[in-house]
């Protein structure tokens, strides 16, 4: 894609906002295919098993590194440049962050990326929770909740004004990461064998981890020509989801990446929904799973908004620039949902 071209086109602003769309659109079909689910890989985890879930997310996390540093080594981005690694990190909104959004994903059977697929798919479960984790998103970033989300992350923040280089703390050499990464994806192939997963699932879980790096990649070139600052970000669904909310609400609002890429995945999964026969209407079962659901969802927009981002937005996005309080939320994401299945949806199957 030439990225001047389509600045001079149709200017820096709605560049962004097509960039967006595009990287949404892989992530939608790829996600959709592969059922890529954090919530569903810890779970399983918990449960003592290494199944097709956990296959299928870690070679999404696996891919995003390894695509994502190879652009680095190639020189198409640069991972100190992006805007996770320009901020100071929040150690404790890492791990409180993390740890709240994992239960609440568990709660509302499915991450931020995940509610987002299936209600593109005529989910209307997931649709009613999405809209509630985008609205307690806000709330989070700009509302009544946003002194308390400020406090818990100002307790304990990275050193020097930026968030850690897990790459240059560690003293990895350049190739550090992208090595890391194929260690990562042959564990990922080991499981994925043992399990029998087809290779087309395979290549649409890989697909997902694309995206990211699709991401990186694109808003790293539209800033490098661009004369206004613009934002090196990439896949994410806790700050994306909030401003795509506001910017259906308020006129004022503008094009970004963050509005072009929500839509991207809605129409990427529809259509892939769509073309392989599974769109279909679903509903909520009872009071009960619905209280549940909107619980886990609140929890969500809060906690990915406190960690820094989402199961994908820190879970992938972040650990894929190897930022530290990514890897560091991502691994409570992981604890706070396995304590979660193990407290509430264990303990109620051995009373039933």
């Amino acid at each position: 894609m030439d990225i001047v071209t389509l600045v001079e086109s149709i200017g820096e602003r709605p560049s962004a906002a097509v960039l967006g769309l595009l990287t949404g659109l892989i992530f939608g079909v790829a996600a959709q295919r592969s059922r890529f689910c954090l919530r569903a890989a810890t779970v399983e985890f918990a449960r003592g098993a290494m199944g097709d879930k956990v296959a299928v997310w870690l070679l999404t996390f696996s891919t995003a590194l390894v695509w994502v540093q190879g652009a680095q080594l190639a020189g198409l981005m640069r991972t100190e440049e992006a805007r996770m690694m320009a901020v100071p990190g929040s150690w404790s909104g890492a791990v409180m962050g993390g740890l709240i959004f994992g239960a609440g994903m568990v709660m509302a059977r499915g991450c931020s990326g995940r509610l987002l697929v299936l209600a593109s798919t005529g989910n209307l479960r997931s649709l009613v929770s999405g809209l509630v984790f985008a609205v307690v998103a806000q709330m989070s970033l700009g509302g009544v909740l946003s002194p308390l989300r400020d406090r818990l992350a100002a307790l304990w923040t990275t050193a020097g004004g930026r968030n850690l280089d897990l790459g240059t703390a560690l003293h990895l050499p350049a190739w550090g990461g992208f090595a890391l990464g194929l260690i990562f994806a042959a564990a990922a192939l080991v499981i994925a064998r043992r399990n029998r997963i087809g290779a087309a699932r395979l290549v649409f879980a890989s697909g997902v981890g694309f995206s990211v790096a699709v991401g990186w990649v694109l808003t790293f070139t539209l800033a490098s020509v661009s004369f206004e600052p613009m934002q090196v970000e990439s896949v994410t669904f806790t700050g994306p989801s909030a401003h795509t909310l506001m910017y259906l609400l308020d006129r004022a609002r503008v094009l970004e990446f963050d509005i072009g890429l929500v839509p991207g995945v809605v129409i990427g999964a529809l259509t892939s929904s769509l073309l392989a026969g599974e769109f279909r209407f679903q509903g909520f079962e009872g009071e009960g799973p619905m209280r549940r659901a909107l619980t886990g969802a609140a929890l969500m927009g809060f906690g990915g908004m406190l960690a820094g981002g989402c199961a994908i937005g820190a879970g992938v996005t972040g650990t894929s620039i190897l930022a530290g309080t990514a890897w560091l939320a991502l691994f409570c994401m992981w604890i706070g949902a396995m304590a979660t299945d193990l407290l509430i949806d264990q303990r109620r199957a051995q009373v039933a």
